[in-house]
């Protein structure tokens, strides 16, 4: 398993952006799949994006697809999520998480390790 940590929530407006980090330690990000899953206050858990091991695809969720970019640096052993045209419904707790599976896009079984979330909110 690898250490997660997120950073880079807050409170921002509507149609505002923010960027959240996912830091690793203990392992290197490079064998990994990195997701992004947020949960409402609520809602159960749903899954946002994930970008593959190699970082040379990316799959979202239609309800952020066009507005959240998923990217990660392995050499800084972080992954990021870059959100724009926020909406109100957006607000959440948004978790990263690692997966050493190879395929496009992993299981949620597959995730063995999760950080412990930064939370979101977009005001109107």
């Amino acid at each position: 398993q690898v250490h997660l940590v997120e950073s880079g929530g807050g409170l921002v407006q509507a149609g505002g952006s923010l960027r959240l980090s996912c830091a690793a330690s203990g392992r290197t990000l490079s064998g990994y799949a990195m997701g992004w899953f947020r949960q409402a206050p609520g809602k159960d858990r749903e899954f946002v994006g994930v970008i593959r091991r190699d970082g040379a695809g990316t799959s979202y969720a239609a309800s952020v697809r066009g507005r959240f970019t998923i990217s990660r640096d392995n050499a800084k052993n972080t992954v990021y999520l870059e959100m724009n045209s926020l909406r109100p419904e957006d607000t959440a707790v948004y978790y990263c998480a690692a997966s050493p599976y190879s395929g496009y896009v992993p299981p949620i079984a597959s995730y063995d390790s999760w950080g412990q979330g930064t939370p979101v909110t977009v005001s109107t």
